[in-house]
This record gives structure tokens, sequence and C-alpha cells, in this order.
């Protein structure tokens, strides 16, 4: 949630800022703000609305200023307007902010009775108000900053420029992402890493409790509060550069500015979902020809293995979808329980974790609050822990004992795609080695089900065929007001995916539904018309779910199924999508393409802004 973005440097910071902005835009915002400071001093412009509003607002040519900051807020204190947009300045001092202030209203009536009078309904405003107060006491502006940051409780990266300083740019991170990209004679920050692969590859990530006071020629950590330990050796994705003693660790990542850019497509989310054969492939590269020395990289050792007795995951949102995939597979090749949790609610009960336990967490940024608190509270207890995510550097990865990545680049559409499909790849490759390592899986088992992963990418090649027939059937839906999605074992989750992608994107009320219990409940809501997406691959399930279908039909709904055996089931179903057949526990890579696509078109179709869906983040930072 939020993007801010900040520059230092030989060039002119407005475009620079602009740019960078832009390409945080799928982070989800209401309001836009850049802050610089030139010959005339420090000039703030800020509107509510797009990066395009704040774009006509900004002088012309950019003025000549070296240094600066950017925000794109989504509103949490105060509805989006002019006036909460940030930055937020006072008495030289200008803040942007990404996070909550969980303090701030016991803040902000200390600095009423000193006499402020604020300017907006925001949280933020506590900051720079802090700073220049004690500054106004004498304290120095870095000073200053490092005691307004110890009255300061919650979640927060900032960024801060002061008219004292001009040539000192200042970044302070807790508990929200924020990274220095590293230039030549140059430093930037942002949220992500997107905001500045153009102009570089190498960052730095601050940990919590850390300060980066940047100038142009030199950056340099404070520690302001207590570190966190960094436990995760870098990946081949990443290499560590060798920095003298005392220098910040700097990052080289693999990624380039086209990986983040459209490359001929309208949306960046059909983009994504057309790149999952390549993401699929390239997660799965580094061990699907070896998948036995995948644990033993990871840290867990076959004694470790074998001794586990239950096996946490947590995730949010998609990625709990995947985790409900490998609870499926976990459970049948490696005989081991598993418990899957929404992260939100796994850090609010009591935990019966024990020190033989493995957790694992999937977040594809590895920034999402809930997921991280959870994997903090099951390092505390003892376990374990293992995150899946897509992004190197980031605070999960730091934080967990292992990290398993995913290689899908960065994602930009906020319906996430292909980082679902990719922590598929990873998470399968982890079930038939725990399956391998427990004794449960034989070896011919594994072969067929690594060679049948091998076939993975050019299986979903296949499956995007369907484009633009989810095209025509999205058309025929556009005007409904609400869908069932039904699946069974493997692929309820699939059914889950599919019916949250409809929301996001679409806008139409979905529902996802065991097809089991379809007669408990769902059913009521079958009336003529109403569509029902039925997940159906040929397997043991088969004839339980043409049941279900035959149930719908008989009220009237009208049937949309996914099938790799199509040719029964013209005759019952409305529309058929066929998908390419798969081993079992492998389908659920192949249903969810079509699903993808349905949602895809239905938000285009809808005029939906299917990249930026409404009240959506891509990165969920704050509780």
């Amino acid at each position: 949630m939020c993007g801010i973005v900040g520059y230092i440097g030989y060039r002119n910071a407005l475009p620079v800022l602009m740019d960078g902005l832009k390409r945080l835009e799928y982070r989800g915002y209401d309001s836009a703000g850049v802050a610089y400071i030139n010959g005339n001093g420090i000039e703030i412009k800020k509107t509510k609305g797009r990066i395009e509003d704040l774009s006509r607002i900004l002088p012309l040519p950019a003025p000549d200023a070296k240094i600066g900051v950017g925000h794109t807020r989504w509103a949490t204190h105060g509805a989006p307007s002019d006036r909460n947009a940030h930055p937020h300045a006072c008495g030289g001092v200008v803040v942007v902010h990404n996070g909550i202030i969980e303090n701030y209203r016991e803040l902000r009536s200390r600095l009423a009775s000193e006499g402020h009078q604020f300017a907006s309904d925001t949280d933020t405003e506590v900051i720079p108000r802090l700073i220049s107060s004690y500054m106004k006491g004498g304290l120095p502006l870095e000073d200053s900053i490092k005691k307004a940051v110890s009255d300061l409780r919650g979640s927060y990266a900032l960024g801060i420029i002061g008219q004292d300083c001009p040539g000192n740019l200042y970044a302070v991170r807790n508990g929200s992402p924020l990274i220095i990209g590293v230039g030549q004679d140059e430093y930037f920050f942002a949220s992500d890493i997107p905001a500045f692969l153009q102009f570089t590859k190498k960052f730095i990530f601050l940990e919590d409790g850390q300060m980066c006071v940047m100038s142009g020629r030199q950056a340099r950590l404070e520690q302001l509060g207590p570190a966190v330990p960094s436990k995760t050796k870098l990946p081949d994705a990443g290499t560590e550069k060798t920095e003298p003693a005392g220098s910040p660790r700097v990052v080289e990542v693999d990624w380039t500015p086209e990986m983040a850019e459209k490359e001929g497509y309208d949306y960046f989310m059909l983009k994504e979902i057309y790149e999952q054969p390549r993401t699929v492939r390239e997660t799965m590269r580094e061990w699907i020809e070896n998948p036995a020395a995948m644990l033993d990289s990871l840290g867990l050792t076959s004694k470790t293995v074998l001794g586990l007795r239950r096996l946490h995951i947590a995730a949010c949102g998609t990625s709990y979808h995947a985790a409900l995939v490998a609870k499926y597979i976990i459970e049948a090749l490696a005989h081991l329980p598993v418990d899957v949790e929404i992260a939100s609610e796994f850090r609010h009960r009591e935990q019966l974790i024990e020190k033989n336990n493995l957790f694992i967490s999937i977040t594809q940024s590895g920034e999402t609050a809930d997921t991280l608190a959870a994997q903090r509270e099951a390092s505390k207890k003892g376990a374990f822990t293992l995150t899946i995510c897509n992004v190197v550097g980031s605070t999960a990865s730091r934080e967990a004992d292992s990290v398993l990545y995913t290689r899908a680049g960065p994602e930009i559409g906020v319906a996430s795609t292909k980082a679902f499909t990719a922590q598929l790849a990873a998470l399968c490759l982890i079930s038939i080695v725990l399956g391998m390592k427990r004794g449960r899986l034989i070896a011919a088992e594994a072969e067929t089900l690594t060679s049948q992963l091998k076939k993975m990418p050019s299986l979903i090649e296949k499956a995007l065929a369907c484009d633009k027939q989810t095209m025509d059937i999205a058309s025929k839906i556009k005007g409904s007001r609400s869908m069932l999605y039904l699946g069974r074992g493997i692929n309820y989750p699939i059914a889950l995916e599919g019916a949250l992608k409809l929301k996001e994107i679409s806008y139409i009320h979905a529902e996802g539904y065991p097809a089991g219990e379809m007669k408990h409940g769902p059913i009521a809501l079958i009336d003529s018309g109403m569509p029902v997406v039925v997940v159906a691959p040929v397997n043991n399930l088969f004839e339980k779910t043409l049941s279900n279908i035959e149930e719908v039909k008989a009220r009237g709904g009208r049937v949309i199924v996914i099938t790799d055996e199509p040719p029964g089931l013209r005759a019952m179903a409305d529309e058929v999508i066929e998908v390419p057949s798969a081993h079992p526990a492998l389908s659920p890579f192949l249903n969810v393409i079509p699903l993808q696509l349905l949602a895809f078109w239905s938000g285009v179709l809808n005029g939906n802004d299917v990249d930026k869906p409404r009240n959506l983040a891509k990165s969920v930072t704050v509780e």
C-alpha cells in the first residue's frame, strides 16, 4: 500500500521522482504528491487523484532540483483529498510516509498543546511537526529525526528532506518496506525495486530500525532501534557486492527494466498471465533435475525432515490458496499433517507450534504485514521457518531460517497471477522432496511427478489457448451480479482462487465452495441464468462433480465447466473450457489459467482498471 520515492544526485530530481511514482502505481493509491528543493527553497505539489492529475499541476519546464521526495497515498486516516495528500511539511521539514502511526492521536494532542495547527486529518502530519518541534529546541535536523522517530509507535517507511540540509536525503524504516538504490554519484529510495530499475540494479534493503542518510556521493546507515538479524544467504538471484567494513550491504538483482514493462500487452495482468510458462520454468530450473538436493540447500537435513511431526503454512489471499493446494499434495505424498492458516488469524490465537515443526510462510512481496507477524511468532515458538517469496532481500527472506525464491520477476498487476503458479511450482518441489525424504514416495512415483512438472510450462502454454473463448464467455456473463465457483479435492482451492480473481477484477460478487457443500446452503442462490463455474478434471471425484452439474442445471443455472475431458460434458454444460490433462496433483496449474483469463476479460469488459482495481493494493504492509 502506498508508494514512496526519493532522489539525490546529479539528475533533475522531478522527472526521476515522477517516473518512480508511475512505476509504483500498482501498489494502489488515491492521491499523489512531490516535494523538491531548488533555488526557491522547498516546493510542494500534491493533489487528489492519479499521477496524471499531479502532472498537470507541475511547473514546466521542470525546475532544476537535485533532491526530492514523492508519494502515492492509499487513504487510511482521512479521506482522499488535496489536504490529506502527501508530502506533509512543517518548519522547512518535508515527510512522505508509508504505514500507520498507532499513537498519532496522543502525539497530535501533545503538539496541539504546543501551538501546532494541523492542516490535514492524517496520522503522518505529526512526523514533520515532531521533527520541527525538536529543531526549534536547538537540535540539528538529523538528531531531530532520531528523536522524533523514538516517539513513534507503529509501522512506517519515511522519506525526509529539510530546508536546512539541502544536501542530504533521509530514509527511515520500521515495519514497512524501504529500499535504497545505489547509483554512480546518486542515490534513490523507494517502496519497491521497479521504481528505479531503469537507473540501477544495486540496492540496499533497509532493516527495521535503520535510517539511511544519503548525499550525492555516499550513504551511511544509522541503527535507531533493535536490529533484526538477517539469517539468509543471498541466492543466485542476487549477488553481494563487497564493501568496506561498516558499509551497507549492497544486493545486485537480476531483473531488467523490460521485465517491469508491458512489452506490447495492453495490460500488465494479461502480460503476467502469459508469462506463466516462463515463471514456472524459472522457479523450477535450479532444482527440477535433482529435487532431493533442495532441502539440504535450504538447511533441512534428512534427520530434520524425518523428525517433523507437523507442518504449518501461513499466507494471505492468493498465496493462501496456493498453500491449500500444497496441503493436499504434501499430506498425500509425505504423510505429514499440514495446517494451513490465514496469516491474519494465525497471529491472534494460541499457537500449538513445537520445535520439531516446520513453518512455511508464502508471500509474493516478502513484506506482507500479517504473514511477517505469523512468521515471527512461529520463530519465537522454535519452529524452523522457511519462506517462499519472490523478492530477493525482502524482510521475509532476511528473517526466515531459509528461503525458497520464486523466479517470477516483478509482478505489477495488483491481482496476482504468475506469482500463484510460481508458488505452486515451489510447493510441488517441496512436496516431492518431503515425500522422498520421509520414505513415503518411491523413486518411480517421484520420477513420474518430476517428469510431469518438467512438461508443465508447455502444458500451460496450451491452456492459454482458451483466451478468446474466455473473452466470449465473459461477454455473456457481463451483467451478472453474483457467481458460484465449485471444485472438489485439490481443485477446491482453485475454485476459491477463481472466485477471488473475479471479485478483485470485475467487481462481480463470487464465492468459491467445495462442490460437496453446495447442498448445504449455496444451492439456495441458484436461479435461472446464474453463472456457476465448475472445475471438473477427470479424476476419482469426477462422477460426484457430474452430479453437482446436474443439480445446477435442474435449477436453471448457467454452467461453465473447466475440464480435460470435454466430450461428455458438452451436452450437460452451457460452456466447456478444455485444458490439457495432467497428473491429478498437478491439475491446479492448468485449471487456474482459464479462471484468471475469465476474471481478466470480465474486468476489461466491465470497463475496470484491471491492473489497479479499486480499493486494493499490491503489497499489504499494514494490518
